[in-house]
């Protein structure tokens, strides 16, 4: 919908367990979600590649380059976790182009760095949220920024470097 923020969280390939999903028609999509999440910030088993600053900086820098130089969304929050991304943001572009762009560029400039080109870094999935009003838009600031407060990599969500919530962040 038109001048609606939306609400985006992809992972690493390869970040989610296999074999430890719940059965699908147990779960409501937003519970699914919660699930998965939790699941992610455990991170006990797969790539924790973000959890490395130069490939969390390639991610932000890709998050602004998205809103400041092409201008496919304002973006309004955001934070790098060891293996997942969540992205607030109001789409000046479709969502598909603007997931190719970020995932497309954040993946080689990673891969670069990692020294393994070609290979698969982002899974191909996301998970997508139209937010519905300005309550809901504000629980999902604070749900993504509070994030590694949850997960236990930081005491408060302004202390933590990878996020729109660090001390001095402009957006």
């Amino acid at each position: 919908p038109e001048g609606k923020s939306l609400f985006l969280t992809w992972s690493l390939r390869g970040s989610l367990p296999h074999n430890r999903f719940p059965p699908p028609s147990s779960l409501s999509a937003g519970m699914a979600f919660v699930w998965m999440d939790r699941c992610l910030d455990e991170a006990r088993s797969g790539p924790t590649w973000l959890k490395r600053p130069d490939i969390a900086q390639i991610v932000v820098d890709s998050f602004r380059y998205g809103s400041d130089t092409l201008h496919h969304y304002d973006l309004h929050a955001y934070v790098v976790m060891p293996n997942h991304v969540h992205v607030l943001l109001t789409p000046l572009a479709a969502p598909s182009r603007l997931l190719q762009s970020v995932k497309g560029f954040s993946a080689r400039e990673a891969n670069k760095t990692l020294a393994r080109s070609g290979e698969p870094f982002w899974q191909p999935e996301s998970y997508d949220h139209w937010v519905r009003d300005a309550a809901e838009f504000e629980r999902i600031r604070r749900y993504t920024e509070e994030n590694p407060v949850r997960a236990g990599l930081a005491a408060r969500p302004e202390e933590y470097s990878w996020s729109s919530a660090f001390a001095g962040a402009a957006l």
